[in-house]
């Protein structure tokens, strides 16, 4: 079956940061949705490409040799190796495409891992 999806009404249905939801499947991909705010850890994807869309709000990527700062209407893709650390001083609306397989804490399991994201 094929359905649209309204992006803006899918971010009202996310109450919680840093636990991302399922809004759809491409392939053997996902494309997930978030809400952020704060700091995250520092990881990395051992096998995987992350892409990052910021849909509402300024996201700042931090690298071990710099950073990048994503607004509103940007993506950026971190590739597989790179560590990072996802920062968002104020709300943050995030939309990502990755592989299914793809922890949120990449090399590292912690509290904030998310091995199962809920539909939204």
């Amino acid at each position: 079956m094929i359905s649209k999806v309204n992006v803006q009404d899918k971010f009202l249905q996310i109450i919680d940061y840093w636990n991302p939801r399922i809004g759809g499947e491409l392939n053997d991909s996902y494309v997930k949705m978030a809400k952020i705010k704060g700091e995250f850890i520092w990881h990395h994807h051992d096998h995987e490409d992350e892409m990052f869309f910021v849909w509402k709000g300024r996201l700042l990527i931090r690298l071990r040799d710099g950073e990048i700062a994503v607004n509103e209407g940007e993506f950026v893709i971190i590739p597989k190796g790179v560590e990072h650390q996802p920062i968002a001083e104020e709300e943050v609306h995030l939309l990502l495409i990755e592989p299914k397989t793809t922890l949120n804490t990449g090399n590292v399991v912690n509290e904030r891992t998310v091995s199962i994201p809920q539909r939204i």
